[in-house]
């Protein structure tokens, strides 16, 4: 068999593609590396997301599993654990292969996000030999924080929405080597209103522990030392990312190593379309909905590759 659309990742842009895809009738795979939920769930499965419409708040694996269980309301086939090692153009159609199979298209749709990640590091002497033991790179569950001192590192909007969700119900810091955070304007005013204690222009410079985390020395702008106690920190400061794979499947890339695409977010290679977090473009703007915008561009797209309408 082969599907109207093969859709490669699981994440919002993925299972947004999906419902489009099914609402125009197309016989729809998605295929997920891991789990359903992409970098959302993998990194911040309890950061509350405030900017997507239609929810004040909305707790990410919440809106994972909502688009989740759309996708499968509307019939879209989804299997885990499949990671995608090439796509080869066949007659007619493309074959996409992973690890232990190989599926046929009609069109390819590709929102990995980032690809295979690692978290980056600070290289702050204690990091390594504490990791596991008090740091960590990810947000563990709430209940996990109550009572501890938590100290998060990073300027960005998810490095706030972790502390803000630390600080219901731990006592918390949140550490940025800048003078003011890069966050939105709107994550800044709530961690300002918040209890959450805050140092700006600030460094680390060790984690201070033996069996287990117990301090961190940090480094204010004017090079004054001194120490907080600490019985978690949590470091976000960006991710690496891999996605060499997209060289290989024979894609054009920026010069930021992403995908490129039209208008209408297609490849150079013909039947196959991208959207979300991979795909780069001038004034690109990477948000959950951003994404999932372009997940229903893409979608239209595939559909009239495939079923070729009068109107297209």
């Amino acid at each position: 068999m082969a599907y109207d659309v093969i859709i490669i990742g699981a994440g919002p842009a993925g299972l947004t593609a999906g419902i489009y895809a099914r609402s125009k009738m197309m016989s729809t795979l998605i295929l997920e590396s891991g789990s359903v939920g992409g970098q959302l769930v993998a990194l911040y499965p309890e950061k509350g997301i405030h900017n997507y419409p239609g929810y004040e708040t909305v707790q990410a694996r919440k809106l994972s599993d909502k688009l989740y269980a759309q996708a499968e309301s509307m019939e879209c086939e989804i299997k885990e654990n499949q990671k995608v090692t090439d796509i080869i153009d066949g007659d007619q159609k493309l074959i996409v292969k992973t690890q232990d199979a190989e599926y046929e298209g009609k069109s390819v749709i590709i929102a990995i996000g980032m690809g295979e990640f690692t978290p980056r590091k600070m290289e702050a002497p204690g990091e390594i030999e504490l990791e596991g033991k008090g740091i960590s790179y990810f947000l563990p569950l709430k209940e996990a924080l109550v009572g501890k001192k938590v100290v998060l590192f990073g300027g960005g909007n998810s490095a706030i929405e972790m502390a803000m969700v630390s600080g219901q119900v731990a006592e918390t810091a949140i550490v940025h080597r800048r003078p003011e955070f890069r966050a939105d304007e709107i994550n800044v005013k709530n961690l300002n209103e918040s209890e959450v204690k805050q140092y700006l222009n600030t460094n680390v410079k060790s984690f201070n522990g033996t069996d287990k985390l117990t301090s961190i020395t940090l480094i204010d702008g004017d090079k004054k030392e001194f120490e907080v106690p600490a019985d978690l920190a949590v470091i976000n400061i960006g991710i690496k990312s891999d996605l060499g794979v997209l060289s290989k499947w024979g894609l054009d890339l920026t010069e930021n190593g992403l995908i490129k695409v039209d208008w209408d977010m297609s490849t150079n290679r013909h039947g196959i379309f991208a959207c979300g977090d991979v795909v780069d473009y001038e004034g690109k703007y990477k948000q959950i909905i951003t994404g999932c915008g372009e997940a229903a561009t893409a979608c239209l797209a595939a559909y009239k590759f495939v079923k070729k309408p009068y109107w297209a």
